[in-house]
């Protein structure tokens, strides 16, 4: 069993909020993770699953059941099949504030996040569960896998049958759990968009093209991806804007989430399959901002930064309004920041500058870039940032 990270964080907040949100794509380890920490809470706890007849049928009269259940800190997995609960929640928590009154699992999608915090607003705290992060597998296994397989636990840790792993998984999410989140358009539909963005990964997102592939306009296009981002199979990330004297690029890049899936829909396969693709380059760089993501702390935001004069930076860690740290992401034997990557610093001002790559040793360039490894990084860099 894999320690998760982020263990240490739900029962910190425990400590403090009356209601905890623990969101995150299906198959990535929510359940798992709460009932290994149920005992480590501080009071009883009782568990409810949604998904089964008898749990969903305890709460055909929810008042008075979460009533009778008011000294033990209630667990509702699947929370999204209930959406009307989380008035009565907020009732509740009124009536008796105490930390860890409930803990609520979700696949979430846009209903969700606007619903429970319109509702519980100033009483509840969100964690996103991501899947496995390098911290996390490092000790018993190898960031190549993390890398190829992603970090969905089931997909990670049955290398044999990955790939049927994945097809179940994707076949899933576009046949069941996308039109149960409130996704519009049809399965064949998001299928499509999904591989597309997939061949986009890492890049600038162009709806034009997106929009005539599909036949559907460019506002139609935002409103799905945006979708898919809340759903948390997609990131945008947006170009950072401080220097409105630039000419700066406005569209998002777009990654896909996790690694694996990435790689299961451009048909890779192995190893070999990746360090051979064109989108080889790509893949790494959102596998790297992943892992930086997974990690960041509270108050910082990321961003990319790209002028039309060739200026460009990889990744930006903001805090407070202001670039504190610009991160180039390389991998292979070339590790040199280009004329862009220059200019990028020099018009950022920021603080720190790294080169992240695959592995190797840690020095400084002349330049202003330090390069380390994506581990060093993680282990020594990130978190004084």
């Amino acid at each position: 069993m894999i320690t998760r990270s982020a263990e240490k964080d739900i029962l910190e907040l425990a400590n403090y909020f009356p209601c905890i949100a623990i969101v995150g794509p299906r198959q990535v380890g929510k359940t798992t993770l709460i009932k290994m920490i149920r005992e480590k809470l501080d009071k009883p706890s009782i568990y409810l699953d949604l998904e089964t007849i008898s749990d969903y049928s305890k709460l055909a009269d929810p008042e008075t059941y979460l009533r009778e259940q008011q000294d033990k800190t209630v667990i509702i997995d699947e929370v999204q099949r209930l959406p009307g609960l989380f008035p009565l929640l907020r009732a509740l928590i009124d009536l008796k504030k105490e930390p860890a009154r409930f803990i609520l699992l979700g696949s979430a999608g846009p209903d969700l996040v606007r619903d429970s915090s319109e509702s519980l607003a100033g009483r509840i705290a969100y964690l996103e569960l991501a899947p496995f992060i390098l911290e996390e597998i490092i000790k018993e296994h190898t960031m190549r896998d993390l890398w190829l397989y992603g970090g969905f636990p089931d997909a990670f840790l049955h290398h044999a049958p990955w790939q049927i792993w994945m097809n179940n998984f994707v076949k899933t999410y576009l046949e069941r759990d996308l039109p149960n989140l409130g996704f519009p358009a049809d399965p064949i539909k998001a299928e499509r968009l999904w591989i597309m963005l997939a061949h986009f990964h890492g890049n600038i997102i162009n709806y034009s093209d997106l929009s005539k592939s599909l036949e559907l306009s460019s506002v139609t296009v935002k409103k799905y991806i945006d979708f898919l981002e809340k759903a948390f199979l997609v990131r945008q990330l947006r170009p950072y804007t401080m220097n409105l004297k630039k000419r700066l690029v406005k569209s998002p890049k777009i990654y896909i989430r996790d690694s694996g899936v990435f790689h299961y829909l451009l048909g890779i396969e192995s190893f070999e399959d990746l360090i051979s693709n064109p989108k080889m380059g790509s893949s790494w760089e959102g596998f790297v901002v992943d892992q930086i993501s997974a990690k960041l702390k509270v108050g910082r935001r990321l961003f990319f930064y790209r002028t039309h004069d060739g200026s460009e930076i990889d990744l930006v860690i903001e805090k407070g309004g202001k670039p504190l740290a610009a991160i180039e992401i390389k991998y292979g034997s070339d590790i040199r920041p280009n004329k862009g990557n220059l200019l990028a610093i020099q018009n950022l001002g920021s603080t720190f500058n790294f080169i992240i790559t695959a592995e190797g040793d840690e020095y400084n360039l002349s330049s202003g870039f330090r390069v380390c490894s994506l581990q060093i990084f993680l282990q020594d860099h990130l978190p004084g940032l």
